[in-house]
């Protein structure tokens, strides 16, 4: 699982953020949200729209979700 994933599915979960809230923010579907929940790392530019949905629904949510991946990236996990 890559980090970005990882971030995302913490956050998801820390917050009570469903798969297909996320989605729907972003406007694509449930399925795409899904892979990254799942493993798959999401790209650069749908790492800065999942950033700018989470804002929207929770700022918090945003913040932990840049702060769990860019740790993990000056960490070097």
């Amino acid at each position: 699982m890559g980090m970005a994933s990882q971030a995302l599915r913490q956050v998801l979960e820390s917050y009570q953020i469903s798969q297909n809230k996320l989605a729907v923010a972003m406007g694509i579907s449930r399925a795409n949200v899904g892979r990254w929940f799942h493993g798959l790392d999401p790209s650069a530019e749908n790492i800065t729209e999942i950033t700018k949905a989470l804002k929207q629904m929770n700022p918090d949510a945003a913040r932990a979700f840049v702060q769990l991946y860019l740790g993990d990236i000056l960490d070097g996990d």
